[in-house]
C-alpha cells in the first residue's frame, strides 16, 4: 500500500476532509493527520477533543473488497500494535471500536462509508487524556505512533479478513463479560459470547443468543 499523508495544523475533521476526497476518487492509502480538530467526532455524533499537538488525530482512506466491521477491526488491531511498539502498552479492544487499557479508553475509531470507500478515523491519546482515560505518555512521538499504525494497517490488511477476524476475537476484552447492549430502539443485558466472522457481537441472553451488528456496549461489573 502506498501512503499519501496530508498534514494540517488545524482542521474541522480529518474524517470530513477525507470523505469529501473519497467522493472525488482519492486513492486508497490517502491519510489526513491534524494537530487540532475543531469538529472532531466519535460514534453517535459524540465530540472528540484534544489540546493542539497532544494526540494522534488521523483518518485513513481504504477501498476494501468488502465493507464490514472487519475494516474497523483492521485499524483497531494496528492501533494495538502501535501502542505496544511505541510505549510498551498492552491494550485490548472493546466491541465495537474502542482501544482499552484495563477499563480506561486509550483510543476510539470511527468508520464512514463514502462511494464504496471506507474512511476510518482514529484518535489515540498520546500526550493527553481526559479524566478516566489512558494515554501513551508525554515522551512518545506522535509520528512514531502514526508510522507503526500505518505499518500495522498494511500488515493486517494484507493478512486477509479471516486473519483479521481471528485477531479481533483474540484481542476483544468484551468477550465473556456481562454487558448492557444499548440499541436505538431497545436495551438488553447478557453475556458477550463471541464475535462472528463479520465482526458482529453474539450476546447470550439466557433463552437465546442475539447477534448485534450496531450498538453501544457497556461492560457491567460483577454483582
Amino acid at each position: 500500500m502506498r501512503w499519501d499523508v496530508h498534514r494540517f495544523a488545524e482542521i474541522d475533521s480529518t474524517n470530513t476532509w477525507l470523505t469529501a476526497r473519497a467522493g472525488g476518487g482519492a486513492p486508497e492509502g490517502t491519510v489526513a493527520v491534524a494537530d487540532l480538530q475543531t469538529a472532531g467526532r466519535g460514534r453517535l455524533g459524540r465530540s472528540w477533543e484534544a489540546p493542539p499537538g497532544a494526540n494522534l488525530l488521523c483518518s485513513v482512506l481504504l477501498r476494501p473488497d468488502r465493507v464490514s466491521h472487519l475494516v474497523v477491526a483492521c485499524v483497531s488491531l494496528a492501533a494495538l500494535d502501535a501502542c505496544r511498539a511505541t510505549a510498551g502498552i498492552e491494550a485490548g479492544l472493546k466491541w465495537p471500536n474502542d482501544v482499552m487499557v484495563q477499563d480506561e479508553k486509550l483510543a476510539g475509531v470511527l468508520a464512514e462509508v463514502a462511494d464504496g470507500a471506507v474512511v476510518v478515523g482514529i484518535g489515540i491519546n498520546v500526550g493527553w487524556a481526559p479524566p478516566g482515560a489512558a494515554r501513551l505518555g508525554a515522551g512518545v512521538s506522535r509520528d512514531d505512533v502514526l508510522r507503526h499504525l500505518l505499518e500495522g494497517i498494511e500488515r493486517w490488511y494484507e493478512a486477509g479478513w479471516d486473519e483479521i477476524a481471528r485477531g479481533y476475537r483474540s484481542a476483544c476484552v468484551t468477550l465473556n463479560r456481562a454487558v448492557r447492549v444499548e440499541m436505538a430502539d431497545e436495551t438488553f443485558t447478557g453475556v458477550a459470547a463471541d464475535v462472528t466472522a463479520d465482526g458482529h457481537l453474539l450476546v447470550d441472553v439466557g433463552v437465546c443468543t442475539r447477534e448485534v451488528a450496531a450498538a453501544d456496549v457497556v461492560h457491567l461489573r460483577p454483582a
